[in-house]
């Protein structure tokens, strides 16, 4: 089992910046690529970032591409989403997310491609 915990969140105005964190524990040899995806209120979960194990390979979707910046440090077990020039429709409940080599197989910006979930961490962008 690996446990995902995600940090980092908060209220900041349009134009700021957040850096949130999702520390990873339990059997994290296992952890291949990781994931942001967000809920923002009445809408379905959204593919955000996505990063290979080593963290050499990063895939965006177009509404956070050139703002939004996704790290890993696989010695601390811990994924980092930098976030700026942030909008009102980055509103939503971040979730992170890790594939693990017993993982299905499926595309970088699929639910289904990763096994592990954590709780949401809300990020409100005020106008």
């Amino acid at each position: 089992q690996v446990q995902l915990v995600e940090s980092g969140g908060g209220l900041v105005q349009a134009g700021g910046s957040l850096r949130l964190s999702c520390a990873a524990s339990g059997r994290t040899v296992s952890v291949t690529a990781m994931a942001w995806f967000r809920q923002a209120p009445g809408k379905e979960r959204a593919f955000v970032a996505h990063i290979s194990r080593s963290g050499g390979t990063t895939y965006y979707s177009d509404s956070v591409k050139g703002r939004f910046t996704f790290a890993r440090d696989n010695a601390k077990n811990t994924v980092y989403l930098q976030m700026n020039s942030l909008k009102p429709e980055d509103t939503a409940v971040y979730y992170c997310a890790a594939r693990s080599t017993y993982a299905a197989s499926g595309n970088y910006y699929s639910e289904g491609t990763y096994d592990y979930w954590g709780q949401g961490t809300q990020v409100t962008v005020s106008s």
